[in-house]
């Protein structure tokens, strides 16, 4: 078997990077959110629309995720080509049925587009592997039918229907107020660790008693019984008691042979009865009619995890074990969320928490090929599981990165590795001559800035490619300008820049360039003068305007900027806890004292 891929953060297409870099048979989850309408620019962060008319324009800079390849067009008819022919038997039949059904359509692009990364995770899934495929409603069912054609119908496991909103806006049908993730697994023997939801209290308190160490069962009757007879060892009596006389047969629940955590597979249903019976599990009252199982609530008891996961506001108080509401932890985002990163398409960490722990253990590998602002690998980092994530956006490799170091330290750094990123000068040169913007995102990371709201929107801002941001002596927010150049420099370039420097009241200038600044351009940049920060630490200068050039960057030379706590571009994710070993990251229970 091939070795477990490390912790890496891949840059590019994730067909090419698939079938490049991962190796057959080496990963234990995959979790995937795809784009899917071609109008919504999911893979362009902090995003600013004034208005609807606006939300619908495309600027230049609005890079998205596999541009254009859900629009059908020659390279869409190419994708579907390559997939009939070389995606497998079932794969070339579902799509032709599509093309009969859809005709050669957006739907039918996208589909084409989707059909090889499916096949292609398949072949990096382990034999007990799983696949989470999260995906809209509007094109679910097609998936879903996809799906059956790369993993087999039998593989199936799950529609789970996730509650993503709290509402929506008026309109003539039902609010819209759910996503769709189809769950398959690799084979029939796969990862599954059982999850279970908590009781409610209402049905604590009517099926249990609470004493000095917890709550233990209050149950009567037959429970340890099903309906109908049985010719084999669940129809004998055991102890005096005959469930053949009653038309019953004997049913030990599950959860009591679970409590025990010993294999009792080879024994019969009476060796069964008797253990459980030894140690404690099973009570026998003089007189009554059956025998009463008999045990106290764990962390782990509950009701198996449903397929509907869906948080009920104003439930607080009504689960057991927690001041939480029903399905609290995989509540949709609010914009007041401090985990909320700007990224227009960003899930709950809790959500994908809870995909991990049921479908992985705690050192296997999670896949995630379109990881956006990398929620699943945060979750893979919490839960000490070794992560892939793969995204096609300078600004969602940085954001991924920074993401790292805020909720798990700078140290997180040396636990993993990005490949595709510029390694040297020459490589620099090959990105800002394919995608300027590309570069600029690339390029911004660099300096840890933030692409500025033009990058967003067209006219606005014009200059200005970046941003920082600190707060002065006075507590005032101060922003540092970035303007980065992938081509030929000059002198008016920089002086513009010391224009908007100037315009924007910024507190410093960073122009970023591959040529090497001439000595006109290092005097425009030395006539701009000197910031003067004032902090706790004393006073301190900084050039207004600073020439660094991709090169000095590569070389670990940063900007001269301001010693402050809160230098910093993106939005701050929380810091983690790993949670310890035992704990449950999605349910704080609560055993009585």
């Amino acid at each position: 078997m091939p070795d477990a891929p490390a912790n890496t953060l891949y840059y590019g297409d994730n067909l090419d990077i698939l079938r490049r870099y991962v190796k057959d048979e080496t990963v234990d989850l995959v979790y995937l959110d795809p784009p899917f309408n071609s109008n919504a620019d999911y893979n362009v962060l902090f995003a600013e629309h004034a208005d609807k008319k606006e939300a619908t324009e495309k600027s230049h800079a609005q890079i998205q995720a596999f541009k254009d390849t859900w629009q059908w067009d020659v390279e869409a008819a190419r994708n579907f080509t390559d997939a009939v022919t070389n995606g497998g038997e079932h794969v070339a039949k579902c799509l032709l049925a599509f093309k009969t059904f859809l005709g050669q359509t957006d739907m039918l692009a996208y589909l084409a587009m989707m059909a090889p990364r499916l096949v292609e995770l398949r072949r990096v899934l382990k034999p007990t592997g799983s696949i989470y495929l999260h995906c809209d409603p509007t094109a679910s069912h097609y998936l879903k039918m996809l799906m059956d054609a790369v993993y087999r119908p039998e593989n199936f496991s799950n529609e789970i229907i996730w509650r993503r909103t709290g509402s929506h806006g008026n309109m003539k049908r039902y609010a819209p107020i759910h996503d769709t993730i189809l769950y398959y697994t690799r084979s029939a023997k796969f990862t599954w660790n059982g999850p279970r939801k908590p009781y409610m209290m209402g049905h604590v308190k009517e099926y249990f008693v609470q004493d000095a160490k917890g709550w233990k069962t209050n149950y009567y009757g037959n429970v340890l019984t099903g309906s109908g007879r049985r010719n084999g060892d669940s129809g004998k009596p055991w102890r005096g008691f005959d469930p053949d006389k009653e038309g019953r047969h004997w049913a030990v629940p599950g959860a009591i042979i679970e409590q025990i955590g010993e294999d009792l597979g080879g024994f019969t249903v009476q060796e069964k009865l008797d253990r459980l019976f030894e140690l404690g599990f099973i009570k026998i009252t003089k007189g009554q009619k059956w025998p009463i199982p008999e045990w106290y609530i764990t962390p782990e008891d509950g009701v198996p995890a449903p397929d509907i996961w869906a948080f009920q506001p104003y439930t607080e108080g009504t689960v057991f074990g927690t001041k939480e509401g029903v399905d609290a932890d995989v509540r949709w985002m609010s914009t007041k969320d401090k985990e909320r990163l700007g990224y227009p398409t960003q899930k709950p960490v809790a959500l994908l928490e809870r995909i991990l722990a049921a479908s992985s253990n705690e050192g296997d590998v999670i896949l995630d090929p379109f990881c956006g602002c990398g929620t699943t690998v945060a979750a893979a980092q919490k839960l000490k599981r070794k992560w892939v994530g793969i995204d096609i956006t300078h600004l969602a490799v940085n954001l991924i990165k920074v993401r790292l170091a805020d909720a798990f330290g700078k140290k997180v750094a040396g636990t993993y590795k990005v490949i595709g990123e510029p390694e040297d000068l020459e490589s620099a040169r090959s990105l800002a001559e394919a995608d300027k913007y590309q570069f600029q995102y690339w390029a911004l990371g660099l300096v840890g800035a933030r692409p500025a709201a033009s990058q967003e929107r067209k006219g606005a801002d014009k200059g200005i490619d970046g941003r920082l941001y600190f707060t002065d002596a006075k507590g005032e927010v101060v922003s540092i300008i970035v303007s980065v150049k992938g081509g030929h420099v000059t002198v008016p370039q920089v002086r513009d820049l010391r224009g908007v420097i100037e315009r924007e009241e910024a507190a410093i200038g960073v122009f970023i360039c591959i040529e090497p600044p001439t000595k006109p351009m290092l005097a425009e940049a030395a006539d701009a003068g000197f910031y003067e920060n004032v902090s706790g630490v004393g006073k301190s200068q900084h050039p207004r305007l600073q020439i660094l050039t991709i090169g000095d960057l590569l070389d670990g030379k940063r900007p001269d900027l301001p010693v402050a706590q809160d230098l910093r571009s993106f939005k701050q994710a929380p810091k983690v806890k790993a949670p310890k070993a035992g704990e449950h990251p999605a349910l704080d229970f609560e055993m009585p004292s």
